[in-house]
């Protein structure tokens, strides 16, 4: 496998955590000093604060499912690579977008001893203020993967 579908895999076992509600899934993929950018601009810094962060939200709160197309993955160097994804949600038990949370998801990975980690993730919303028709194209192509993605009972 190469680099590019190592990091296209470590993208894929992150968003599978997320949909599972596991936190300690979700953080065993990061670097020990990495940083999340959270949709609301909230932070978290280190495996373990990923970890406790996202086990009181998955406690509290049925998260959505995360339905992604991944646009692009580029190698910085052989050890350091990028992601830039784009996200729609779809609200558990239901099986449409909410278009108003779609977003864009950049991942920076980094290899150590054989091993890609997340050394940064950041989820930054899709509003496009102003443009109407850019939202619903990437709500369409979202919503052209809801087939693929959602589980048929989840």
């Amino acid at each position: 496998m190469n680099s590019q579908n190592h990091v296209a895999d470590l993208y894929h076992q992150l968003l599978n955590a997320w949909n599972r509600q596991n936190a300690a899934d979700f953080a065993a993929l990061f670097d020990a000093v990495a940083i999340v950018i959270g949709f609301d601009g909230s932070q978290m810094n280190g495996r373990a604060e990923i970890e406790s962060t996202l086990s009181q939200i998955f406690a509290d709160h049925p998260t959505a499912i995360y339905v992604a197309k991944i646009r692009d993955i580029r190698l910085l160097t052989p050890e350091v690579a990028v992601l830039h994804a784009v996200v729609g949600m779809v609200p558990r038990g239901q099986h449409e977008l909410n278009p108003k949370v779609n977003a864009h998801q950049t991942l920076v990975a980094v290899q150590s001893a054989g091993q890609w980690r997340i050394a940064q993730f950041q989820n930054t919303p899709a509003q496009f203020h102003g443009r109407p028709d850019l939202a619903e194209a990437l709500t369409n192509e979202l919503r052209e993967l809801l087939s693929t993605v959602l589980p048929i009972n989840y």
